[in-house]
Parts: structure tokens; sequence; C-alpha cells
């Protein structure tokens, strides 16, 4: 506790350690050390501070600040807001498994990151993130000349990994700083699913059998399809999942997860969780919900260790061939690429497993509805999963079932399931490419 407190500074004195020309790390969304970042953002001196970063867990000024940069690997509405703004907002591509390696190329001099409190053996639990950030803040508390920021916040819940290899906490003997914080975590409240959003959860539940191992994000289709997985007579259920949502808690505490799933027995896996009050509280000391590094958990060799493995991903558009924009569209940079290939071709190689794509048949702009479902991709948008990957595709008017399919019947499937409003055009559309 002496050792904490002889490295325990004010948040105006640790952003004042950062140069007027410098380069920070910082971790995702809920690892973000936030009041730090607020503090940084009272500094309007720099002349070229570069951050790496993705997620955005809140409005920070900084970097609204002339001469930052911020380099970003996922875009949410933050990100989105101060691009469109016109500030120095940068996309950089890249999966989250290569956030680590991102990171270990910029060697930032400064890496922060949120934690608990230390407890008594000087360990400080990362609390609600691993991700790619872990290897780098090490390397920087070890480094004489970086600087190692840790946020300690008594409102995170202290979580695990498996150690010795994944131990999940930053030492006092590490950190080179150590600042406080009482701020309340970034909350995700589940968003209100619509009547679409239970179709689509009900034509993707035939393919989560019992014993399946899943992988879901935030939305109101995983959300959705975790209420209906509580109330079928479905169970032992297995987690090895990117982020960790207050419907796999919910799964939980309906008794449904056994995790027997062939790899990491007993634990549910997970690299960051972010979601409602109750699934902090709820994570708060909780041994079965283990945290590894991105690197770790999303390797589709690991994937593919799980049995009858199920991902659940969404997608914002996809052409007739099975290809999937799911974080670009047009000239916009909605959100990034995260795991959504690693968790598709890791599904692909386990025994029974299946890899879902739920989305909308149609989306609506400016009053005018569009098929989410087109015979060619708009100019401008990048894929984010190639058409050989995908396995199931979903929206409310059902499944189409690429996975070993010609591209003619890959055509017809998906046809069957874009809104019937648009289906004659595909077909026209299909019929001049495909002469």
């Amino acid at each position: 506790m002496t050792a904490w407190k002889t490295k325990l500074r004010s948040l105006a004195d640790a952003a004042g350690l950062v140069g007027a020309r410098d380069t920070l790390g910082l971790p995702l969304a809920t690892g973000q050390p936030s009041a730090f970042l607020h503090a940084l953002g009272e500094r309007d001196d720099f002349e070229e501070l570069i951050v790496f970063s993705a997620l955005l867990s809140d409005l920070f000024r900084i970097f609204t600040r002339r001469g930052v940069q911020l380099r970003s690997g996922f875009f949410g509405p933050v990100e989105r807001g101060l691009r469109a703004a016109g500030h120095d907002v940068r996309f950089v591509p890249a999966d989250f498994r290569r956030f680590r390696d991102i990171a270990t190329a910029l060697s930032p001099r400064i890496v922060a990151t949120a934690a608990t409190p230390p407890d008594a053996a000087g360990q400080m639990s990362l609390s609600l993130h691993a991700g790619a950030s872990v290897d780098e803040l090490h390397r920087a508390g070890r480094d004489p000349e970086r600087l190692l920021i840790v946020e300690v916040n008594p409102a995170l819940p202290r979580t695990f990994g498996i150690p010795p290899e994944f131990p999940h906490t930053v030492s006092v003997e590490e950190a080179d700083v150590i600042v406080e914080s009482d701020r309340t975590p970034l909350i995700l409240p589940d968003p209100p699913s619509t009547p679409i959003d239970r179709k689509i959860a009900a034509n993707a539940l035939p393919y989560i059998a019992s014993g399946s191992t899943i992988q879901v994000g935030i939305g109101g289709v995983p959300g959705e399809l975790a209420d209906l997985l509580v109330e079928h007579s479905g169970s032992d259920y297995g987690v090895h999942t990117e982020m960790f949502t207050t419907g796999l808690m919910r799964l939980h505490q309906a008794g449904k997860v056994t995790n027997q799933k062939g790899i990491y027995d007993g634990y549910s896996i997970t690299t960051f969780a972010a979601g409602t009050q109750e699934l902090y509280d709820w994570l708060d000391g909780r041994e079965e919900v283990r945290f590894l590094p991105v690197d770790r958990v999303n390797s589709p060799a690991i994937i593919a260790q799980n049995r009858q493995f199920v991902s659940i991903n969404g997608a914002l558009a996809l052409d007739l061939f099975g290809q999937i924009a799911a974080d670009r569209v047009g000239a916009h940079q909605y959100s990034g690429i995260g795991g959504h290939m690693d968790f598709v071709s890791g599904a692909a190689f386990s025994t029974g497993g299946h890899s879902l794509i739920c989305l909308p048949s149609t989306v609506e702009i400016e009053g005018k509805r569009s098929s989410r479902i087109s015979a060619r991709l708009e100019p401008g948008a990048c894929i984010t999963t190639p058409r050989h990957e995908v396995d199931v595709v979903v929206t409310e008017f059902g499944a189409a079932e690429l996975a070993q399919r010609s591209e003619e019947e890959r055509a017809d499937a998906l046809i069957a399931i874009a809104h019937p409003e648009f289906r004659d055009e595909l077909r026209e559309a299909w019929g001049r490419i495909n002469r």
C-alpha cells in the first residue's frame, strides 16, 4: 500500500507528463482511463500528439484539440461524430487481434489503462478489458524510457484471467504513475428489440443446438437471441466471445451455461465486457468468467477447438455473391473489422459449428427504404468478410445457407430472404450479371 501512495499523482499532474509532441496508447472502450483523458483535454498546447485506441467510451475534449491525431481501429458514435466535425480522426484497418501488432509498432511512450484498486498483494485487476493492450502496458512498465499510467477506480469490477500465463492484472510495482477516479464505467443499456429483431432471432435459433459454444455481440438481435435461449429448452451451452454482454449474463443466471466446450472448460472466455451496471456488479469476483488477451480469444485456431461453435455477427450490407460489408458502406466508416472474420472462420472449422450473419433485410435512409442485399456492393463499400468464408445469412424472412453452394444457388438463397419488395429487382440484376 505504501508503494501505491508513493506513485499516486493528481489527474492534472499526470496529464502534465504528456509531452507536446508525444505518443499515447489506450485500450478499447471499457479499458480506457476516462478521468485521465478528461484531464488531458484541459490542455491545448499540443503540437503532435498521436493516440492509438478504439471505440471511445466518452466524448473526450482532447480529441478536439489542434495537434492531436486519433488513430482508431474501431469507430463508434464518438469517432464518427468527431470525424464529421472535422477533427483529426483516422481509421486504421485491422482486425482486433492485430491491434497488438499496431501498438507494438507504434511503441507509444505512454500507455494508460483503467484498473481496480490494488489488492493486498499489490495487484490491480484490468477489470472489463484485456484486449490487445496487455503486452504493451507490461512492456511500458518495464521500460525506464516509457511511462505506464494506471487509473484506479473502485467502481470497476475485479475480474480474472487464467494465471500464470494470463494473469489479467498489472502490479503497483510496474506502474509509473497511479491516478484515482470514481467515474461510472461505460454503460451500454440493452437496446430495445424490434419486431424485426425478434423475427431474425427466431430464424437464427434453430442453428444453436444444446451443447453449442456461443459468440455474440451487442444489439437488438443478440439481446433477443439471448432471451430466446433463456426461454428455450436447450442447455449445456459454452461461451467463448470477444465481448461479454448483459445477455450472456442472463444466460448464466438461467443455469444454461456449463462451459464443457473442449477448451478452457469451466470458464466463459472473453476479452472485454460492456453492458449494464447489473452486468458489472455480477462480474465482480465472478470466477467462471475469464478475461484473456484478444490474440488468444479471437484466434480462429482456438475458436475452432470449441465444440459446436456458433458465432452471431451483424452486417451493414451484402451482395448476391455473399460478400459482407460490416464496417464501411459508401463514403462512411461506420465501425470496424473487429473479430468478424476471426469468428466466421473459426466457427467453420468447429465440428458442428456455424457462423450466422444476422441483419434486417432493409434500411431506411432519409425516408427511403433500400435493400441491404444488393446485386453488387455499392462503390466505396469495403469487404469485411469475403464470400468464401460466409456460412449462413439470416434476415427476418429466413436463413440462407451459403457454404458449399454454387454462386447461382447462393444468389437464389439470398434473394429468397430479401424483402419481397426487392426480390424481382434482384433477380433481374443477377440475370444481367450472370449471363
